[in-house]
C-alpha cells in the first residue's frame, strides 16, 4: 500500500474510505490499524479537507461527524503529520492557547494522581478527595474562556476562508464538553457520603469528561492549530491577539507580547467612550466609581510629584478627606509634627531604598484598631510612580477565630 504515501489525492481518497467505513458501523481499532498499514502518517491539512469535503459532498452531515469525532479522534491519533506547520512566536495567539494547553495537561494530571488513590479509599477518607476534586473542576471551568476565544475569535475567520465544516463540529463538542462539566460540578456539589458513590461518579460522569477535554487538545493541537495558523494572514491574527483579553484566559496569564512582522500597529487607546480598559479587564466608569465606594479599605494616591490625585470615597472611611486636597502637595494635608516623617517616606520610596511602609493605631476613636500602610508605585521598568496608601479597620478582623465555613450574611 506505499503507493498512497506521496501522492495527496489516494491519501484523502483512502482517509475518507476509512472514515466512511467507520461511519457505517466499522471496528475503530481494526480501521486504524488499516490506516497505519496504508498511510502511515497524513498531513493535518488533508484531514480537513476530507472532513470538509465529506461535508460538502452531502456524504455526512455536520451532526454525523459530530457524532463519530471522537472516533476519528481515536483513528487519527498517532497518525497525524505535523511536519510542515509553521513556528509559532511567543505571545502569538496559538501560543496563548498552546500555554493553556499545558496548564490544562497539569489538571489532567492532577485529576489522575488522585483518581487512581481513590480506588483504594475508605469512606472517611471521601470528602477529602471530593474537595480536591472540586478543586480541579473548579479549574476546568476555564476552559470556557478558551473555546471562546476560538468560537468568536478564530472560528469567524477560518469560515471566511470557506473552512466552515470543522469548526462547526468542534464547536458542537465544546458545547457537549460543557454540559458535561455541569453534571460533573452537580455531582461534586451534591453530598457524597461513602467511596463506592464516588467512584461510580468517577466512572460514569467525570472521566468521560476528562477524556473530552484531553481529546480536544489534540484535535486542536494536531489539525486545528497548524491549519489556523496556515489559513489566517497576520492582520486577522492580530484581530484576534487584539481582542482575546476580552474573553479572559484559561489558568494561564501571558507575559509575552506580539506584534506581527510587517504590518503597521496602531496604538490601542484604552481610555474608551464608554469607560476604561486595563491590561487585566475592563470597567465603564459608574462600575469603576461603584467599585472604590464598596472596598472594604481607603485607598488615596500620591502622584511623582507628591501631588495627591485621588482617593476612594467610601461611607465609612476611617478618615475624612474631601476634594479640595485634590492637587495638593501630599505635606500640606499631615500636621506639622508629622510632615517629617511623610519627607522620609517619600526620600526613601523615591530613591528605592523602601516600598513599604506600616503604622497602626490601637485604640482610635476609644475601641476600634485602624492600619495604616503606604506602598511605592513602580511602573513597568521600576521607575518611580508615586505612594498608595491604604487605610483599614480591622477591629472586627482581630476578634475573628475558629472558622466560618456556611454561608452567613452580615446585616451591617
Amino acid at each position: 500500500m506505499s503507493e498512497f504515501i506521496n501522492n495527496s489525492t489516494q491519501r484523502k481518497e483512502k482517509l475518507r474510505s476509512l472514515l466512511l467505513e467507520l461511519h457505517n458501523g466499522g471496528d475503530p481499532k481494526l480501521l486504524r490499524q488499516h490506516l497505519i498499514n496504508a498511510l502511515r502518517s497524513i498531513p493535518y491539512n488533508e484531514v480537513v479537507e476530507v472532513e470538509q469535503e465529506l461535508i460538502n459532498s452531502n456524504s455526512l452531515t455536520e451532526q454525523e461527524i459530530l457524532e463519530f469525532c471522537d472516533l476519528h479522534t481515536a483513528v487519527l491519533d498517532g497518525s497525524i503529520d505535523l511536519q510542515g506547520a509553521k513556528d509559532v512566536l511567543p505571545g502569538h495567539p496559538v501560543d496563548t492557547f498552546m500555554k493553556e494547553n499545558i496548564a490544562i495537561r497539569q489538571q489532567i494530571e492532577a485529576y489522575r494522581a488522585a483518581r487512581k488513590e481513590i480506588d483504594g479509599i475508605t469512606d472517611s477518607e471521601v470528602p477529602g478527595y471530593v474537595l480536591q476534586l472540586r478543586t480541579i473542576f473548579n479549574n476546568f471551568s476555564d476552559i470556557d474562556k478558551h473555546y471562546k476565544r476560538k468560537e468568536y475569535l478564530l472560528f469567524p475567520f477560518l469560515e471566511k476562508h470557506l473552512i466552515t465544516g470543522p469548526p462547526k463540529v468542534m464547536w458542537g463538542k465544546h458545547d457537549e464538553t460543557r454540559e458535561l462539566l455541569k453534571k460533573s460540578h452537580e455531582i461534586l456539589t451534591f453530598p457524597i457520603a461513602n467511596a463506592e458513590y464516588l467512584k461510580s461518579a468517577l466512572k460514569e460522569s467525570l472521566d468521560v469528561t476528562v477524556e473530552m477535554i484531553e481529546g480536544m487538545i489534540m484535535k486542536e493541537e494536531e489539525i486545528l492549530f497548524p491549519m489556523a495558523m496556515d489559513t489566517l494572514n497576520e492582520e486577522e491574527w492580530y484581530k484576534v491577539y487584539q481582542e482575546t483579553p476580552d474573553f479572559g484566559y484559561c489558568l494561564y496569564d501571558p507575559e509575552d507580547e506580539w506584534t506581527p512582522a510587517g504590518i503597521k500597529v496602531e496604538k490601542q487607546e484604552y481610555v474608551q467612550a464608554d469607560g476604561i480598559r486595563l491590561s487585566t479587564g475592563a470597567f465603564s466608569i459608574a462600575e469603576l466609581e461603584a467599585l472604590f465606594k464598596h472596598l472594604p479599605i481607603d485607598i488615596t494616591f500620591v502622584d511623582k510629584d507628591d501631588k495627591v490625585r485621588f482617593f476612594s470615597h467610601s461611607p465609612n472611611r476611617v478618615f475624612e478627606r474631601n476634594r479640595s486636597i485634590i492637587g495638593r502637595d501630599v505635606r500640606m494635608c499631615h500636621p506639622p509634627g508629622s510632615v517629617h516623617v511623610v519627607e522620609q517616606i517619600l526620600r526613601d520610596f523615591k530613591s528605592g531604598r523602601e516600598n513599604k511602609a506600616i503604622f497602626w493605631i490601637s485604640g482610635f476613636q476609644k475601641y476600634r484598631f485602624i492600619v495604616i500602610q503606604y506602598y511605592a508605585v513602580r511602573g513597568k521598568d521600576d521607575e518611580y510612580l508615586g505612594v498608595l496608601e491604604v487605610t483599614q479597620d480591622i477591629t472586627k478582623l482581630r476578634n475573628l477565630e475558629g472558622n466560618q465555613r456556611l454561608l452567613s450574611y452580615e446585616n451591617k
